[in-house]
């Protein structure tokens, strides 16, 4: 009887089942141009994320085309990418609608996009100090990438240059979807 409760204990406070969230997907966020929030726990647990700080106005928003297809070549084997535009290097519009139309109708872009956030200095996300004090880094720029394996465990982050079609990239995220 006593190893029934015990048993019945680890399984009740998630030492023995379900997997843990991560702490970060510990978190409610806010579709882009709508008010539709998604529990990021709910919707992204198990898999591998690409973290993605975007900009309207920057010289590197044509990589939306590259992380769209990236998404749409590894979503069926565990890759998510999260975009969250950010007004901090000025290059982002203030009207999430125009954000939004820039990106579907622009770039065709299907992934998850978020509303708009800071991501650096003493007004970053808590998601972003998150990011920057598990990899040690915090953006530079628009379009910094964090990868972060299904465990919750940061792999990698890029920097701004890096396009999402550069072949060391593309092989640290197929290394990382490897391990699910």
């Amino acid at each position: 009887m006593k190893k029934l409760l015990i048993a019945s204990l680890l399984f009740c406070s998630g030492v023995v089942g379900a997997q843990e969230c991560p702490n970060l997907l510990k978190f409610m966020k806010r579709k882009l141009n709508s008010q539709e929030t998604v529990n990021m726990c709910e919707e992204y647990k198990g898999k591998t994320v690409l973290f993605v700080n975007t900009a309207s106005y920057c010289g590197f928003t044509p990589q939306f085309k590259g992380l769209e297809q990236l998404y749409a070549d590894y979503q069926d084997k565990g890759l998510v990418v999260l975009g969250f535009p950010s007004h901090d290097f000025n290059q982002e519009d203030q009207d999430e609608g125009k954000t939004a139309e820039l990106c579907q109708l622009t770039y065709g872009v299907q992934f998850p996009m978020f509303e708009a956030i800071s991501v650096r200095g003493d007004d970053a996300d808590p998601l972003y100090r998150m990011l920057a004090k598990k990899s040690g880094t915090t953006p530079k720029w628009n379009f910094y990438k964090y990868l972060m394996d299904k465990d919750g465990n940061i792999v990698d982050s890029f920097a701004s240059i890096t396009k999402p079609t550069d072949k060391d990239f593309i092989a640290k995220v197929e290394e990382t979807l490897a391990k699910q």
